[in-house]
């Protein structure tokens, strides 16, 4: 409630400091000559000329009301609202002579409110300020040129500075859009590497929590190891929440690969990892990294597999991830309409990159991520033979049968 009533409040007080419709009005005692005329008895027929002071006034109030509103400016009614004031001035300067001359700026102000800026500015100006000259040199002495002068700064200031307020408004505007975009995609990081963070990390904790309790009865030492790894886990996972917090977090593959290892062996899968091609840049392992870890962790929980194989592999232009378990294929890795499936997509499209997952024929779920390969360049202080990205990586192959390697 405070906060929305902060906001009523702080958009009230922008609009506060913008020129609006009502600050043209008090323009209007440049008639006060006109009605002085009337006043005191010189002018012919009197309630003629106050009826139509009147009408100048209402219209001119009118048109500069609807001016200032983007909804109403352009509308026709607008522009005969501003054609039957420009008609009526003229009648009256006409009608009435020089004491009412001064309704041509006023005129001028009410056309610059509602005609910006553009050709049309030029197409209307030229015209009009040549239709005063007329009027003003058929009622009065040369000594008069000022109102025509007025009349044309009338509309020239009048233009610029409210078009100079609307561009002023669209950039706050942008900027404001600007702002909130990138904390919405701030958001959507740290929701992404939150989700991806911790959903592994429990999983974790939960598998080897499982494998204590079960060696505990019998083997005192191996639960012993198993608990040593679940705080080795929760410390790593800390850290990690911490870079991921302040946006400065880059995976590394061959880590996550071994935390897959990891992870699939103590929950009873094997695990399978082939890795061959050209080095690849960090932000590339990063991602692929991420892909490891989300879909290690959804074989684990989802697919009641026995067997993982995670293969990497590519040519000099794109590089490929694929894994692939023989569960029951039920969304292993993601579910169709979760977060991880989600910020995956949206994190190697973001790369130029695509991702797509589903269940295998007759057994199995497979996913597949492939990313364009931008091979790193090697360290400067590498000497010949040192450089430990200056050839293709293989690792063994962890197969039990001899069809399953090539």
């Amino acid at each position: 409630m405070a906060r929305g009533e902060f906001r009523r409040r702080r958009a009230a007080s922008r609009r506060g400091g913008r020129p609006t419709g009502l600050s043209l009005i008090p323009w209007l005692l440049l008639g006060l000559g006109a009605l002085s005329h009337l006043v005191s008895g010189e002018a012919p027929n009197p309630w003629i000329g106050g009826l139509g002071l009147l009408a100048f006034n209402s219209l001119y109030i009118a048109v500069v009301i609807r001016a200032f509103d983007a909804r109403t400016r352009e509308k026709p009614l607008t522009w005969w609202l501003l054609t039957a004031l420009g008609a009526l001035t003229f009648g009256l300067v006409l009608g009435y002579g020089e004491s009412w001359l001064l309704l041509f700026p006023l005129l001028g102000l009410a056309v610059g409110a509602v005609v910006r800026r553009g050709r049309k500015l030029r197409l209307i100006v030229i015209p009009l300020l040549a239709a005063v000259a007329g009027a003003t040199f058929a009622k009065a002495d040369w000594g008069s040129i000022g109102i025509v002068y007025g009349t044309f700064i009338s509309i020239l200031v009048t233009s610029a500075i409210l078009t100079l307020d609307e561009t002023v408004d669209q950039l706050r505007k942008t900027r404001e859009e600007l702002a909130r975009s990138a904390v919405e995609k701030e958001r959507l990081r740290f929701s992404r590497d939150l989700h991806d963070l911790l959903g592994h990390t429990l999983s974790v904790i939960v598998v080897k929590s499982e494998a204590a309790r079960r060696l505990a009865p019998r083997d005192l030492d191996a639960a012993l190891a198993q608990i040593t790894d679940i705080e080795s886990v929760g410390r790593q996972a800390l850290t990690e929440i911490r870079e991921a917090v302040t946006g400065y977090r880059e995976g590394s593959l061959t880590t996550e690969l071994d935390r897959a290892r990891d992870l699939l062996s103590s929950a009873g899968i094997e695990p399978v990892v082939r890795q061959s091609g050209p080095p690849l840049e960090p932000q590339t392992e990063a991602l692929l990294g991420w892909v490891v870890r989300e879909s290690s962790t959804n074989a684990v929980r989802h697919s009641g597999a026995t067997r993982c194989a995670i293969e990497i592999g590519g040519g000099p232009e794109r590089v490929r991830l694929t894994v692939t378990d023989n569960g029951t294929g039920r969304a292993t890795g993601m579910d169709t309409s979760g977060s991880g499936l989600k910020g995956l997509r949206e994190r190697l499209a973001a790369a130029g990159g695509t991702f797509t997952s589903g269940p295998l024929p007759q057994r199995g779920f497979r996913v597949t991520a492939e990313l364009p390969v931008e091979p790193a360049e090697p360290a400067e202080d590498e000497g010949p033979g040192t450089g430990s990205r200056s050839a293709p990586v293989s690792a063994p192959c962890s197969r039990s049968g001899p069809d399953d390697c090539p």
